[in-house]
């Protein structure tokens, strides 16, 4: 008797454990972020990188645009978007707010100081928190917002020159 149980014990954690697994087979592994397009940020308050002052919303919505750009000195993605970005500061109508993301504040400044520095404001994310909140999972990542701090589009990855003929097009 006590053999059929424990038999019976065995069989139902199997099974239970190869229903999870066949459950999470049908979860979407892709990470998507299309549902923020559109939507309203609807609190800012990130920690600005020279001083303990703090970048929100307030200092957004004085702005026609503005490209949020998630970066790190450390990120080879990031030197190779670093020219779009600074070809994209030299345009009318757009602010770019770069966030410094789990670097430390040295490294930031040496790697804007080598290749230039092509934000008009820069925060700092030392520990990733503020990001989660953009949904950002991975950097770099840019977001485009407009002044009532709508999402417009989310960049996954490099800027590249598509990325900055789509934010001229619709900055100008």
């Amino acid at each position: 008797m006590k053999r059929k149980v424990i038999k019976f014990f065995i069989i139902a954690i199997l099974l239970f454990l190869l229903g999870v697994f066949f459950v999470g087979l049908n979860v979407s592994s892709i990470y998507d972020t299309k549902d923020l397009v559109g939507k309203k940020i609807n609190k800012i308050e990130i920690e600005h990188f020279y001083n303990n002052t703090f970048i929100t919303q307030k200092d957004l919505k004085r702005n026609h645009f503005t490209l949020i750009n998630f970066w790190s000195s450390w990120c080879a993605p990031c030197r190779e978007e670093h020219p779009f970005l600074l070809k994209l500061n030299q345009e009318k109508n757009i602010e770019i707010l770069g966030v410094n993301f789990k670097d430390k504040k040295k490294h930031a400044s040496e790697f804007l100081k080598k290749f230039g520095n092509p934000y008009d404001e820069l925060a700092v994310d030392k520990f990733g928190k503020h990001s989660i909140n953009f949904g950002v999972y991975g950097i770099p990542e840019s977001i485009l917002i407009n002044n009532d701090l709508i999402i417009i589009k989310k960049f996954i990855g490099p800027i590249n020159e598509d990325d900055m003929d789509f934010i001229r097009k619709i900055i100008n």
